[in-house]
């Protein structure tokens, strides 16, 4: 195990790693960890090496690859698809999916990392709060770990990600409010029983977990860097952790640059965007986005996300909610990757930033794809639209098929 400290990424406080260190003391604000490395690792090898996060124990703050879940957290495939980059009419084009993890979202990356850390300092309660993907990730890695987990979700959360929760065995709260009110509660909770918080923002090691995205794609791609990397952005700690991995792999030399970021969010969920637009301080919305994953009022770990995207030379994009479900569906029926609306917010940003010269032709692009489209299937289920309904017969059928349903 390497040794690392605690430092406030607003003042620049360093704080000692103690069990209970999590946000600074002097300021209030969120923390990262830093090591203190006696020599850069070597490049990590997709061909060898063990799976999963323990292939970057090197640059992960914990003492032993035991700690982590039993069950593999990626690598998770990273797609090219010539023919969308030829069509959008950019060098090249690729979707990271991590819909494939095992709770079927990214958050699992940081949710192993989190939880590794919670036994590693023997906390004998977990909680989060969540809009379901990060409690979904916790509960399902947590139940590989012998662990039952308190969760904090709105009422309003999916039922897809609640019978997630039920089936992995949580403790579940259903708050009678939305993400930030489930949040501040599970805060409370923490400062009264004592528990170990995973929350976005206020834990620091999930943003260690989420940064192993980064490696991954760095692998995949031969340690060729992407010219653009599109996140989807709620709380910003995705897009903090990528661009964290990304600024750890040029700063030990395994690569030459860091890509740029684009921030990508809904009309209605669009704080950090307006902090990128603006001075870069974070101010509350009023989230409405049918998107719920990236439904924040205000962002944990914005003033990370607002980093991230000034320091890689990013940018921020907002698009609509009907552009995100249209992005969903072009790209399940032109790729077969399923995404739910936050993960095709990526898309969708990815499109709009083609087409205004944001993404220029001669640049090589990923996507993120963040979480699986079963998680929230009723977002798809309100524009099914009519369906044809056939006898069971073959004249019926014929008779149908003259109509051109689907309109070939």
């Amino acid at each position: 195990m390497n040794d690392f400290f605690l430092k406030c990424i607003l003042c620049g406080e360093e704080i000692a790693a103690k069990p209970d260190a999590t946000v600074c003391g002097r300021c209030g604000g969120n923390t990262e960890v830093k090591f203190d490395l006696p020599a850069p690792p070597p490049r990590p090898d997709l061909r060898q090496g063990p799976p999963g996060l323990e292939r970057f124990l090197d640059l992960l703050p914990l003492r032993s690859a035991a700690s982590l879940p039993p069950l593999p957290v990626g690598p998770t495939p990273l797609i090219p698809r010539p023919d969308l980059a030829r069509e959008y009419g950019v060098s090249r084009l690729e979707f990271k999916d991590d819909g494939r993890l095992p709770s079927a979202s990214f958050k699992d990356r940081a949710s192993a990392v989190a939880l590794a850390r919670a036994i590693e300092i023997e906390a004998e309660e977990i909680c989060t709060a969540s809009t379901g993907n990060a409690a979904a990730a916790l509960a399902c890695l947590a139940a590989a770990s012998g662990r039952r987990p308190y969760i904090f979700v709105p009422r309003s959360a999916p039922e897809g990600k609640i019978a997630q929760l039920v089936t992995f065995g949580a403790r579940i709260f259903l708050v009678d409010g939305n993400y930030d009110s489930a949040c501040d509660l599970s805060l409370a909770a923490t400062r009264k029983f004592g528990w170990y918080n995973r929350n976005t923002g206020f834990n620091p090691y999930t943003r260690e977990g989420k940064k192993t995205a980064a490696f991954e794609i760095l692998l995949q791609r031969n340690w060729r860097v992407p010219d653009v990397v599109v996140v989807p952005v709620g709380d910003g700690n995705i897009i903090s952790g990528i661009h964290k991995g990304f600024s750890e792999a040029k700063s030990l030399g395994w690569t030459d640059r860091v890509p740029r970021l684009i921030a990508a969010q809904s009309e209605k969920s669009d704080a950090v965007s307006r902090a990128v637009r603006g001075d870069g301080t974070i101010h509350p919305v009023h989230a409405t986005t049918i998107a719920d994953s990236i439904s924040v009022d205000r962002p944990r770990d914005g003033e990370a996300a607002v980093r991230a995207v000034r320091e890689s030379n990013g940018s921020a994009c907002t698009v609509s909610d009907e552009a995100i479900l249209a992005a969903q569906r072009e790209l399940a029926s032109r790729t077969g990757i399923f995404a739910e609306p936050a993960a095709s917010c990526a898309f969708a940003v990815f499109r709009r930033a083609v087409r205004d010269g944001t993404i220029r032709p001669d640049e090589e692009v990923v996507v993120l794809v963040t979480g699986n489209g079963l998680k929230d299937i009723a977002a798809v289920t309100r524009n099914l639209g009519r369906l044809p309904v056939v006898e069971p017969d073959i004249s019926s059928l014929e008779k149908i098929l003259s109509t051109k349903p689907f309109g070939e």
